[in-house]
């Protein structure tokens, strides 16, 4: 009887094996390829006998792989003659070789797709049939991607440390990727974010990791059967993962001790609050418009500026709210529709959501502002005939 391979295994050793060849003298894209190939091999013949030492099997087989490509080109003999005083295996420089490998792969000259393509595949182990089924894109088309950026940061050298905000955003992308294909994003992004917290001293990693744990607790509760969405107010919070929480919670307290407050740490507080109350009338809705002055604060982000408005509708009434809602934010017409609804005027609500549907940005969304819309027509509608019953 054969056992499964643990592919999540093979995925955690992927920075390491490629930071060994990468000291051997492959160059990234090589590299990249060559670990790619021995992945493969891996699924092939571990189930008959898995190796006692994964990882040096993984080096030892993409190094082959590498020495198999390079002969086949016109530089063989400079190459062969480097193979001949290869090192040691020796111990791997694990933690350097993983921040390189986050920084390169989240390169600044790479768009945000390609930086996400590109981490995905090296650091994350993912093959490139698997991001282009999370994509919803062709292979092929995943395959061009992920070269053109491969050959985009193929010159990059790493005399200085990279930036740590750009490695942040490219994993919060991944996150809000979710679930498409056969592999769950939003749970490999937090995989990758809590590799990269064990090698990167940063409260803001942490406060990513924090952020995304509490939020991926809601998940159970944030669709219904049919795939709709469902408001936070409306979740059922007996669905929450409270292990999560917990954990997500206990990560948050622990960079926010640091006293190096970033925007994702902010964002997490927020998430918390939310977490901590039982049910959304319990809310702290007050602390929860204190931290998105910090956030706003941080950022200037102008979500975070149109979410304050709905904390400030919740803590302060929905004309104050509206009130701190400036007409120029994206989503403008969503939350003015709920705050008048909140404030009674339920006429200009169902015209806002219904207006907010048709600028929707993805079909979940618009299909939600439409129900909503539909539901106070219906709700006027019912006014209309019981005043017209009543004369």
């Amino acid at each position: 009887m054969t056992a499964p391979v643990d592919e999540t295994l093979l995925r955690a050793v992927v920075p390491t094996v490629i930071g060994v060849l990468g000291r051997r003298g492959a160059d990234f894209a090589a590299a990249e390829d060559a670990v790619q190939e021995a992945l493969v091999e891996a699924v092939r013949v571990w189930p008959a006998g898995p190796p006692r030492d994964p990882q040096g099997w993984l080096v030892t087989v993409a190094w082959r792989k590498f020495l198999d490509a390079t002969r086949a080109e016109t530089s063989r003999r400079r190459r062969e003659e480097r193979v001949d005083a290869e090192p040691a295996p020796g111990p791997g420089q694990e933690a350097d070789d993983s921040l390189r490998l986050y920084f390169l792969c989240a390169h600044p000259s790479l768009t945000p797709a390609s930086a996400v393509a590109l981490t995905l595949r090296a650091v994350g182990g993912l093959t490139t049939r698997q991001i282009a089924q999370a994509y919803l894109v062709r292979e092929a088309t995943m395959a061009q991607r992920i070269s053109r950026a491969k050959r985009t940061v193929s010159g990059v050298r790493f005399d200085r440390p990279g930036d740590i905000a750009t490695v942040l955003r490219v994993l919060y992308l991944v996150f809000n990727e979710g679930y498409s294909g056969d592999v769950d994003l939003a749970a490999e992004a937090i995989r990758l974010t809590r590799q990269l917290a064990a090698v990167s001293d940063h409260p803001e990693v942490a406060g990513l990791l924090a952020l995304m744990l509490l939020h991926h607790a809601r998940r159970p509760a944030r669709t219904r059967p049919d795939g709709s969405l469902v408001p936070l107010a409306e979740q059922d919070r007996g669905a929450w993962d409270t292990a999560l929480i917990a954990e997500g919670v206990e990560v948050l307290q622990a960079a926010l001790a640091r006293d190096r407050l970033g925007e994702f740490q902010a964002q997490a507080a927020i998430a918390a609050l939310h977490a901590d109350a039982r049910t959304a009338e319990e809310t702290d809705w007050v602390q929860v418009v204190e931290w998105y002055d910090e956030l706003v604060r941080v950022t200037g982000s102008p979500i975070a500026r149109l979410n304050r408005a709905v904390a400030v509708g919740e803590a302060d009434g929905a004309r104050a709210g509206l009130a701190a809602l400036d007409p120029a934010l994206p989503r403008y017409t969503a939350v003015a529709a709920y705050l008048h609804e909140k404030d009674g005027d339920v006429a200009t609500a169902a015209r806002l959501y219904a207006e907010a549907a048709r600028s929707a940005p993805n079909l979940p969304e618009r299909e939600h502002l439409t129900r909503q819309a539909a539901r106070l027509n219906a709700l006027l509608g019912g006014r209309a005939t019981g005043s017209a019953g009543g004369r």
